[in-house]
């Protein structure tokens, strides 16, 4: 029988994460390969991707960085198959590319804003997923791990795009779970409240959002990548092996209080900081 320590340890497993190359997703391939895994790490920018495989590999552990568009499919189709014949198998999947690059009113919307974030948000998972998941069925083993948001669980005034793609997420990774569990696969989503990274550093640096998104945090503070690699590291080992479909919330309380995301502070300040 297996010891507890034991079922959360990676030793012997490959993982591939997107969006490796900063915030989020650079801490939890760093933790994934603490943990005892080689990481295959996914990004455009190749040289802050070599800059986190050399931090993957003075951990003991393999890298293989891979530039990748995972908006494009066939680059994500091409990333994976590297990624197996590299490793031999790809155990664990985290994807957390994402981002948006316009957050205002819905009416202020022009069709070009939901098609580009719908793309980086939603359809790269959905690419990453069909690539990864046909390696993982005919294995009959696999965790997959989506990224969501708890911009997800609630509306979001002026980040209607973001939400909306997070949301979709969340969906589709329950009928996955449900699709794929009888062949050993197992998919769950993540969703971080207000972390501190390149994507919210327009929140985070403007005082009046700040306070104002801090609010409605219960745990009184801005969370820091680093506070998604346990729950990362728990849904990818052994420890969570009947684990499947299920939406785990790293948000400080932020959603477990009546003040909910709390957008509707940014409503009050009538604008989006830049």
């Amino acid at each position: 029988m297996r010891t507890l320590p034991d079922m959360f340890t990676l030793d012997s497993k490959s993982a591939l994460v997107t969006g490796a190359s900063k915030g989020i997703g650079r801490a939890v391939a760093l933790g994934l390969a603490e943990a005892g895994a080689d990481v295959a790490l996914l990004a455009r920018s190749t040289s802050l991707l070599e800059e986190v495989a050399e931090e993957v590999e003075k951990r003991g552990r393999r890298a293989l960085a891979l530039t990748c568009d995972v908006s494009d499919p066939v680059q994500v189709r091409a990333a994976v198959s590297t990624a197996v014949a590299e490793f031999g198998q790809v155990d664990v999947v985290v994807n957390n590319a994402g981002g948006f690059d316009f957050a205002g009113p819905f009416l202020d919307l022009e069709p070009s804003d939901w098609t580009q974030v719908m793309r980086v948000n939603f359809e790269s998972v959905v690419h990453v997923c069909q690539a990864v998941g046909r390696h993982m069925v005919r294995r009959g083993t696999g965790s997959l791990i989506n990224m969501s948001s708890i911009a997800g669980l609630a509306g979001v005034p002026m980040l209607s795009t973001y939400a909306a793609a997070k949301a979709a997420i969340l969906s589709l990774t329950r009928t996955l779970a449900a699709e794929w569990a009888g062949s050993g696969v197992r998919v769950n989503a993540l969703t971080p409240g207000w972390i501190s990274t390149e994507l919210t550093k327009n929140f985070v640096g403007s005082p009046e959002a700040s306070a104002g998104l801090l609010h409605a945090v219960p745990a009184g503070r801005w969370g820091q990548p680093e506070d998604v690699v346990g729950p990362a590291v728990f849904l990818a080992s052994d420890a969570a092996r009947f684990v499947t479909g299920t939406c785990l919330t790293v948000d400080g309380a932020t959603t477990a209080y009546v003040g909910g995301p709390a957008m509707v502070d940014l409503l009050a300040l009538g604008r989006i900081p830049t």
